[in-house]
């Protein structure tokens, strides 16, 4: 008994030792610099600058889409089926509904181009988003369908109690890797809006 509870502390201890440095390297990497317009708990109005994505579409369910749309994203960013440099990995990786299943894209460095940036692959596409104000609610926890759907109606409520307008369906946002302990999660439910 005592060496199955040692053998236990020690799986538990590499495991936290392991979503300790996950969530260290998260917070290493390049996130988008916006402009908190109002704030309120875990809720903020944001002003976006002009951004660069590549992106994806793929069907299916929200968690079978962000899955099927990782590899190609990814080999784009590490140059793994194209020549040229690599691209950093940025945060967060975001996530919306089209009409085809859902639209997945990884944010482009600051400064990065539609004109400076590799030619892409497969089915990667470069698009620029224009600067925007958006609204949103930010919260840990695993990756549920229930927990966005909570999230989203929370940011709904929020948004029509101050008078703001949303434009558009909901964006989900991802900010860690899947080996990140759950409650160190950075997750968001964002929506554009107008005043």
């Amino acid at each position: 008994m005592r060496k199955r509870n040692i053998a236990l502390i020690g799986v538990f201890a590499v495991t936290a030792v392991a979503g300790v440095l996950a969530y260290g390297a998260a917070q290493a990497v390049e996130k988008p610099k916006y402009k908190v317009e109002a704030a309120d708990g875990d809720f903020e109005v944001r002003q976006y600058p002009e951004l660069v994505v590549a992106q994806v579409e793929r069907g299916g369910s929200r968690q079978l889409a962000a899955r099927n749309a990782f590899s190609p994203l990814a080999s784009y960013i590490f140059a793994k089926n194209r020549s040229g440099e690599k691209i950093a990995m940025t945060a967060p990786v975001t996530q919306e509904p089209s009409d085809d299943g859902w639209t997945v894209s990884f944010i482009m460095p600051a400064g990065r181009t539609l004109d400076d940036l590799p030619v892409p692959a497969q089915d990667v596409r470069l698009a620029e988003v224009e600067p925007r104000l958006v609204a949103a609610v930010r919260f840990s926890g695993r990756w549920t369908d229930e927990r966005f759907a909570k999230q989203a109606s929370r940011l709904k409520e929020w948004v029509e109690a101050r008078g703001l307008t949303p434009v558009g369906d909901v964006e989900f946002a991802y900010y860690n890797d899947p080996f990140t302990p759950a409650f160190l999660r950075r997750n968001e439910v964002m929506v554009e809006i107008k005043r």
